[in-house]
This record gives C-alpha cells, structure tokens and sequence, in this order.
C-alpha cells in the first residue's frame, strides 16, 4: 500500500479491509514522513504498533 492509499483509508468512514502479516487490522494514523502507520489488530484493539505503510495490504 503507498501512502495516499493508507491516508485515505484511516480517514474512510467505511471499514476497508487490510491485513498485516495476514491478519485484519485497523489503521489509526498515518506518518507519511517516516513511511509508517499505527495501526492495531482487529482482534486485539489495544495492541498498537507501528509499521511500514508498504506492508500493509487491502484486500
């Protein structure tokens, strides 16, 4: 995923499915300076975690 996309989709009000290391996840906020985004999985909503934008994948 690039940037603008990640944006886009943490901003959406509709839920748009990604994954990160083939699990859902929910994008909370997006550093297009640093190239990464927080992010944390569905199923575990107060794990955040911050990774590389290019690994996330919509699916």
């Amino acid at each position: 995923m690039d940037a603008q996309r990640a944006q886009e989709v943490s901003i959406s009000p509709v839920m748009i499915n990604v994954t990160y290391n083939g699990e859902n996840i929910y994008i909370e906020h997006v550093d297009r300076q640093s190239g990464t985004a927080t992010i944390h999985f569905l199923k575990e909503p107060n794990e955040k975690q911050s990774v590389s934008i290019t690994s996330l994948v919509e699916q």
